[in-house]
Formats: C-alpha cells, structure tokens, sequence
C-alpha cells in the first residue's frame, strides 16, 4: 500500500505543479529557443525539473522517515536543482558544471551513500576502501551526464528514466531493498505526471534543471540498491536498466575522440539524432528509445536470478547487439567539421 500511495502522490503532485512551471519559467524568461542544433522550432518554457523535484520532495517527506541517507538525497538533489537551474537561466561553462557535479557527488557521500564494495564473481566481497570515494564520485557524475545527454527529444529524457528506476523498483523488491523501492516509485510518478506535458509536442522542457536532478536521484536509488547488494550479478542491473543512456554518452566520448573534437562539444551524433536521420519523426524515435529500454529493462530483471556466470554471458550479447546496432545507425561514424558542427549541419 505505501508503493502504490508513492506512486499516485508523487504523480499527483507533478501532474499539478507542471503547469505552475510552465507559467513560472515562462515569467522569468528560462526559456529554450529555437536554434541551429535544437528541434523545437518555437520557444518552449523549460526548468521543468523544478516540477519534478518538487513532486519527489514532498513525497518522500511525507511517506520516508528522515533519515541520514534521505537527508543525503535532498540536500545534494536541491543542490543539484539550483545548478541545473543556474545553468538554464544563464548558462554556466561546462568546467564549472562538472565541477559543482562533483560537489553534489560528495554530499551525498558524505551522508554515507556511497559504494563500499563491488561483488567478486568468485566469490566474496572486493571492498574499495579508498578508492570507495572515487569510485562513488564517478558513478554519480556519470549518470547525471549520461541522462543530461539523452534529453534531446520530447519526453526522452523522462520516459528512459521512468523505465530505468521502474527496473530498479522490481530489483529492490526482489532484494527486499524498501528504501531503493520507495525512492524509484517516487521518481517514476514524478516524471510520469511531468511526462504528460513534455511528450512531443512539449509544452515545457526539463531542461538541465530537470536532467541533473533526475540523473542525480537515479544514482542514488542505484547505490542504495542494486549496488548495495552482496549478490554478483546485481551489478548487471543499473548498467542494464541505464544502458542507453550509458552507451549512448560513451559512443559519443569515442566519436568526438575519433574527429578529435573536445569529449564536451555538441554533435548530432546521438542515438535520437540519428534515428531521426534515418526518417523517423520525433514520436517513432522517442518511442523506439522506449521499446529498447524497456527490452533491456526486462532483460536485467529476468538475470537478477541467475548464476554470475549465465547472466555474464547474456549481459554481453546484448551489449554486443547493442554496439552492433549503434555502428549500423552510424553512432560511431558521424563527421564532426571543425566548426562543431555534425555533417547534416554542414549540409546545405
């Protein structure tokens, strides 16, 4: 009964709030225009994420005890809002965004969510030790990036997360996590309510207020999970569940090393540019990012249960169809001119 009341209040409460959003980023000019490398082709209201954590906020304070790691997850999220939203107000320089990352990274470790150990396939535990804050920081930086780069079509960003932390939900339970559990439904029917007015076409983006905070939440509820878990295989299970996310951002790291561009330049190279290429219109690509994650996400729930070794095995052919998959797209093979510009810019 406390899962279902998480959903529905969370829900509720984004479904509510959004269109106060819309009107409030509208008043203050936090608008995304349109642009050579943007698909909207009108100004759209964005910091959206403000709806989002505003619903995961009061959700989780009604329903949660306060304890050390929610406490944890509030302060680094709010922390992490206020840049997202610092960000799209005034755009602030990637060095300074990645490093005030770092600093949401280290709040929540400093409350105690971080990872202690990996699991040995062998046997046993591999307990970090000091490399637990490295590691811990690097998870978390990681899949604030990888969800920030996603968010390039109407309702990507939100559908990928609400599958990504709903896998994490049946993970939880199957662990017997609550906590991990509570926080993924909480995040889902944030981003479900706030999903209804950003799905194609958007009334409001997310913006990086939005897509930092999310992908902030999504590390947390993964470390407090899956991560946390003695069993080898779970390790499988956030890697899976974000997978496209994940790839698409280290396809994009090889591709931009490749042109031998910055790591941090825009292209159109991602997973929905190129499906776009390729004839599909906004909806069919949102959509198809969907189908994936969901196949992946049901993928990493069926392993859960398995040996190391079989999942081991399952967990690196999908992997492997997935690059596959990604070179026939042409993840890996677009041109990038040296003004920055993808080759469909430079087409005339």
């Amino acid at each position: 009964m406390q899962y279902l009341a998480a959903f529905l209040i969370s829900l509720i409460i984004s479904l509510l709030s959004t269109p106060l959003i819309i009107k409030f980023s509208s008043s203050l000019a936090i608008v995304d225009k349109p642009g050579r490398r943007k698909i909207n082709t009108e100004v759209i209201p964005t910091a959206g994420g403000i709806a989002i954590y505003l619903a995961f906020v009061l959700t989780a304070l009604f329903l949660m005890p306060l304890g050390q790691t929610l406490k944890g997850i509030l302060i680094g999220g709010s922390f992490m809002l206020g840049v997202g939203l610092l960000d799209d107000k005034f755009v602030i320089s990637a060095p300074l965004k990645f490093s005030a990352q770092i600093v949401g990274a280290l709040i929540l470790i400093s409350f105690g969510v971080r990872i202690n150990f990996v699991t040995n396939p062998f046997g046993g535990l591999l307990y970090l030790g000091v490399f637990s804050l490295p590691f811990t920081v690097f998870w978390i930086v990681s899949i604030i990036n990888t969800i920030n780069l996603i968010d390039g079509l109407d309702g990507l960003a939100a559908g990928v997360a609400i599958i990504a932390v709903s896998t994490l939900f049946v993970v939880a339970l199957q662990q017997n996590q609550t906590t991990a559990a509570l926080l993924a439904l909480i995040t889902a029917g944030s981003c479900l309510g706030f999903l209804k007015y950003n799905f194609n076409p958007a009334r409001i983006f997310m913006g990086d207020t939005g897509s930092m905070f999310i992908g902030y939440i999504i590390a947390a509820v993964s470390i407090t999970g899956a991560l946390k878990s003695a069993a080898a295989v779970t390790i499988f299970v956030p890697m899976l569940a974000l997978a496209v996310p994940i790839l698409d951002t280290t396809f994009a790291i090889i591709r931009r090393l490749f042109n031998d561009r910055p790591i941090g330049e825009a292209d159109q190279g991602h997973i929905h540019h190129r499906l776009l290429a390729i004839g599909m219109s906004q909806k069919q690509a949102v959509i198809s990012v969907y189908i994936l994650s969901l196949v992946l996400g049901a993928v990493a729930i069926i392993i859960n249960g398995f040996q190391f070794n079989s999942a081991f095995l399952i967990f690196s052919a999908v992997i492997l169809m997935i690059i596959l998959g990604a070179k026939r797209l042409g993840l890996f093979s677009v041109k990038i001119p040296k003004d920055g510009r993808s080759l469909e810019d430079s087409q005339p």
